[in-house]
């Protein structure tokens, strides 16, 4: 038995009865009555442990708690546990770690024990406030809604962000558990991120969050050196949200009257809350200097603490600072500038002609399913870093909607070139004219490293999302591919193959004439990256423990490969493959499980496939396991193995009801898998929809609709959904229906022009 609470944002009044609101802070005395054989945490530490009899002549145990600081009620927290512990002392404060007693017997969480505490230091440190507790419990959950939750004092996390074998020396697990303690901390030793000063209402959460999610990354970087910062933080931060934001209708900060009810509250707790906010804050610790920023929250820190704020107490505490020095200056007051990020919506994109050095901006909107009358006059006061031909420029400001930059006029010579918004400091994107992209191509061709890897990064995500908003034509963003055969970096290879192949469009790129272009055309760059990480696996996987990208993205490389054909990729995986067949013991490289899995069944046949069944069955192998073996089944060529799979996928003894519908989803999504899916669902109609609920078989149809490819199939699914479905939830699925046409429509034209592109410079 375990009990856990988890009140963030509105779940306190369902606990005691309080004015559950962030600013109504009180202290508060706790005291738990529970089972003898388990032990009792809250925020406090325990002061008192006595017995009680209850009426039945039963022996209770009475823990009795020190009372709090004043805090909010949000904060306050209970666990009740039979959990051990494994404890050390920083600069006075008790920090424990609790878990299953056999996760902590291994050592599972060893790791997280062993970083708590500097980072803590860290940010004491940083920011010049010491920490007001006695002590902090970690508890790692083995089942719990969010990655953490800052409770002040006893914090809870889900296994999965506290634990990591010590076996495990994989930078990428522990750069997670680095990354979500740093978070939490965050919270705790000091900020205004929540606990020492709290934000007035809900609304203001993004100063909590994205201010926690920003020193996230600093604390993890601390304690893990081997992370390259600012790569991470632009791969995983800043790039994922600029592609949700242009398409999000709300603001950071929005007003109260905006947020009544709770039901839009949890909503508030997404990307825009979390990597907007901390991605301004990066943008606005980059123009102030780091010094500044810094300077300005500890101000902040102790006049509010114990306290509330809202964001323009934090403006004015750093306009304070800015106003007492003369290094930086600004074109505008903080609140100005800043109030143009927080309280519009999206985010500007900056249009450049280099002939005149002229700068625009314009909201980032998508321009294919917008009315030509359709604008937005809303203007940012953007901090533009630059460089020319390679050389550091002064920051520079753009406060207007439009202005000329003298010094940013570009001479005649091809070697001429600018860069805007150097390593992503600024949350904008970039739209070069014509000529200076042209210029940016050669460079990356001749010598790519003349630019940071950030911002080769960022060209290429920029080209691409400007040309699904029809800013720029996609052979503008082709030309930036030219150059990949010199490109080592693979969180860059990652951006590339997510927008030339999307997993959505693999089952259609295969049956389409642009795919043996596609192949002679990437793999011919894909060689070098693929053949240095090729050479590793073969002889020593290990060695690229330190290599945190080689562990997030070196699978999608390998699966593209093996997906172009490479034949190289095939043997690797059918090697390791068949490595793993003739002893079972022996672990695949966990970085490409998921790949050599997949293709070393697809190369094979069925005694290749039986393994993978009779391993998933295999009651010892690990969750992990067992997704990675349900997704490697579904890669065979065999369509009687497909089908096969799919009974089985029927059978209660062999399946639980929700592996049936992911079995299905991926064999959707193979290109022969299609076809048979779609019949089986059909013809099994009947027993499906007995059998399960709506919601799987609306993940069922939902990728059905996904993966249709012609205007046949989609009157296909429409004539079988007509049929099937109630009146309610026909609306919801034709509407997908539509989508899936108008998409198809698109993509259609699309690869037409890449395929054109891709004959024209096949060979250079």
């Amino acid at each position: 038995m375990l009990i856990a609470s988890q009140m963030e944002p509105t779940y306190a009044r369902r606990v005691y009865p309080c004015f559950d609101e962030p600013a109504m802070k009180a202290t508060f005395s706790i005291r738990i009555i529970h089972d003898p054989s388990y032990v009792a945490l809250s925020n406090m530490p325990a002061i008192d442990v006595s017995e009680v009899k209850d009426e039945n002549g039963s022996l209770w145990t009475v823990t009795t708690f020190n009372t709090s600081l004043k805090m909010s009620t949000y904060l306050t927290a209970f666990v009740i546990c039979d959990f051990d512990y494994v404890t050390r002392t920083e600069r006075g404060n008790e920090i424990r770690i609790w878990a299953r007693k056999e996760a902590v017997k291994n050592g599972y969480v060893d790791y997280a024990l062993n970083i708590t505490g500097p980072i803590f230091s860290f940010l004491e440190d940083i920011l010049n406030v010491s920490y007001p507790l006695p002590k902090t419990d970690l508890v790692a959950l083995p089942d719990f809604g969010a990655g953490g939750m800052e409770n002040w004092g006893l914090m809870i996390f889900q296994e999965a962000s506290l634990m990591n074998l010590p076996s495990d020396e994989f930078t990428s697990r522990k750069a997670m558990i680095a990354l979500i303690v740093s978070h939490e901390l965050g919270h705790q030793a000091c900020e205004w991120f929540g606990n020492l000063v709290t934000m007035n209402w809900w609304n203001d959460l993004w100063l909590n969050e994205g201010l926690a999610s920003y020193f996230e990354y600093l604390g993890a970087t601390f304690v893990e050196p081997k992370l390259s910062l600012d790569k991470i933080f632009y791969a995983h931060v800043v790039q994922p949200v600029l592609r949700e934001d242009s398409e999000i209708a709300r603001s950071l900060s929005e007003s109260e009257d905006k947020i009544k009810g709770s039901f839009s509250l949890m909503s508030l707790f997404d990307n825009i809350t979390y990597s907007k906010g901390a991605s301004i804050t990066w943008m606005l610790s980059g123009f102030l200097t780091e010094k500044l920023f810094i300077r300005a929250l500890t101000s902040y820190l102790k006049e509010f603490s114990f306290s509330n704020a809202n964001q323009d107490d934090l403006w004015t505490h750093i306009q304070m600072v800015v106003d007492a020095q003369d290094e930086v200056q600004l074109p505008a007051p903080v609140k100005q500038i800043m109030d143009s990020w927080t309280c519009q919506n999206g985010f500007p994109v900056l249009t450049l002609n280099l002939t005149t050095g002229t700068i625009r901006q314009e909201q980032f909107l998508n321009k294919n399913n917008r009315k030509s009358t359709d604008s937005s006059n809303n203007t940012w006061i953007i901090p533009i870093s630059w460089m020319r031909n390679g050389s550091s420029q002064p920051l520079t400001w753009l406060d207007k909607s439009s202005r000329m930059f003298p010094e940013m006029q570009v001479s005649e010579s091809d070697y001429d070139w600018i860069l805007l918004n150097v390593n992503l400091s600024g949350y904008y994107r970039v739209n070069y004219d014509h000529l200076n992209l042209k210029r940016l191509a050669r460079l990356l061709e001749n010598d790519p490293k003349a630019i940071p890897a950030v911002s080769r990064f960022q060209l290429i995500d920029d080209a691409f999302a400007l040309t699904d908003f029809g800013y720029v034509p996609i052979e503008a963003a082709l030309e930036l591919t030219k150059y990949l055969a010199r490109e080592d970096e693979l969180f860059i290879w990652n951006v590339v193959l997510l927008n030339l192949i999307p997993e959505n469009l693999e089952s259609t790129l295969k049956n389409h004439e642009v795919y043996p272009l596609l192949k002679k055309y990437l793999l011919k760059r894909m060689l070098p990256i693929y053949h240095y990480y090729a050479g590793f696996i073969r002889q020593n996987a290990d060695a690229l423990e330190d290599d945190y990208f080689a562990q997030v993205y070196l699978e999608k490389l390998l699966a593209t490969a093996c997906w172009l054909g490479l034949q190289d990729c095939l043997d690797l995986s059918s090697e390791l493959y068949a490595k793993w067949r003739d002893n079972p013991e022996y672990k695949i490289p966990f970085l490409i499980r998921r790949t050599v899995c997949c293709y070393g069944v697809a190369v094979g046949s069925d005694k290749e496939w039986n393994f993978a069944w009779e391993m998933y069955n295999h009651t010892n192998s690990m969750e992990e396991d067992k997704d990675i073996l349900l997704y490697a089944m579904s890669c065979t060529k065999e369509s009687w193995l497909l089908y096969r799979y799919l009974q089985y996928g029927l059978s209660d003894t062999l399946f639980s009801s929700n592996c049936t519908s992911v079995i299905i989803s991926h064999v959707v999504t193979k290109d022969i898998g299609h076809r048979i899916a779609w019949e089986f669902v059909t013809e099994n109609w009947p027993l499906l929809s007995q059998g399960y609920g709506h919601e799987l078989l609306h993940d069922v149809l939902k990728a059905m609709g996904r993966f249709v490819k012609t205007d046949v199939q989609i009157q296909e699914l429409q004539v079988f959904y007509n049929a099937t479905l109630e009146e309610d939830e026909r609306e919801a699925i034709t509407m997908l229906l539509e989508s899936a046409k108008l998409e198809n429509i698109e993509s259609r034209k699309l690869l037409i022009k890449i395929a054109n592109w891709l004959e024209k410079n096949i060979d250079n």
